[in-house]
């Protein structure tokens, strides 16, 4: 007998959880709830989710209510009386009324180890804060964001190359393998769980245009983290000599200086080093000027060459 699962989920992070469950021959996807497609780019072209995409190749039905809350799709959901909800990355709250519909249980896959970030961006926090580590949390949902009681839990660590790009793909495939180990003693009933430890609760809220800019006066170290958190979107900005200026790529540098932050250490044909906080040095590797390209550091110093040793090239405006 199968059991039969609704599945909600929206980006990449969800294609391969939800493609194991398709793949699986106990596992019955009845239908898909994802965000509705999106206008994308400069033609503004009406792109589907990469969930919907997967959903409709295999002829999966998918609803897409702008907003699920006592939406006729989420009354289509309780209609199908699911055995499992089970959510990763989908994007909005899930109505109490909705999550008592599941016969056995609704379950959420989170890029975090919980009660470490909660909420929208937890990934980025990771890199961005310099965490060691960082996993995948199995949990119950309820209606409080994140809080449910935690039924399995997996670590994986953050390399120093590793942006929220390739740890979304890494979370991705190990959220897809515990849940499949997880699933079986759930449907049985003999899976056991643990309520999160509220006094160490730590959020992490959809990074924000502000968050963007990245703070110059930062250890080196603290700086290509924020590069990598924020790559390889929304990214990272500076203000570097006057324009505003996407930030790809840097490497923190053993070398000390007594210059202040933001002043060029070394500039030379292939080579721009800026001082960070506390004496730290950083070398930038590619970066995009406000309505240029992305480019990497020789091409950029052809365009500036007034950047020489000792000059302020990151201001604050």
């Amino acid at each position: 007998m199968t059991t039969s699962i609704v599945f909600m989920g929206t980006p990449q992070f969800a294609v391969p959880i939800l493609q194991s469950l398709i793949d699986h021959p106990e596992y019955d996807v009845q239908a898909v709830l994802t965000q509705p497609d999106h206008r994308v780019g400069r033609k503004h072209v009406l792109t589907a989710s990469p969930v919907k995409r997967l959903a409709v190749e295999n002829d999966i039905k998918v609803l897409q209510p702008a907003k699920l809350s006592k939406s006729p799709e989420m009354q289509e959901i309780i209609d199908l009386h699911p055995d499992l909800l089970i959510t990763a990355a989908y994007g909005q709250f899930l109505p109490s009324k909705l999550l008592a519909a599941a016969k056995i249980a609704a379950i959420n896959v989170h890029g975090s180890l919980l009660p470490k970030y909660r909420g929208g961006a937890p990934v980025q926090y990771s890199i961005i804060n310099g965490d060691p580590e960082t996993g995948i949390s199995i949990m119950y949902m309820v209606k409080k964001m994140d809080a449910g009681d935690v039924i399995a839990q997996r670590a994986i660590p953050i390399e120093a190359d590793d942006d929220n790009g390739t740890m979304f793909k890494k979370l991705s495939l190990l959220g897809r393998d515990l849940l499949l180990e997880t699933l079986p003693d759930l449907i049985t009933g003999t899976a056991t769980a643990t309520p999160q430890d509220e006094s160490q609760v730590i959020f992490s809220p959809n990074i924000s245009t502000d968050q963007e800019r990245i703070d110059y006066r930062m250890t080196a170290q603290a700086i290509d983290n924020k590069v990598r958190g924020l790559r390889p979107a929304p990214l990272g900005n500076m203000v570097i000599d006057g324009l505003r200026t996407k930030i790809y790529d840097v490497t923190p540098l053993d070398e000390q200086t007594n210059l202040a932050p933001g002043k060029v250490v070394r500039a030379t044909k292939h080579q721009l080093v800026l001082a960070g906080g506390q004496g730290t040095t950083y070398q930038v590797n590619r970066l995009k000027p406000a309505g240029k390209q992305a480019m990497d550091i020789t091409a950029y110093l052809n365009g500036h060459q007034d950047l020489k040793e000792g000059s302020q090239a990151v201001t604050d405006d």
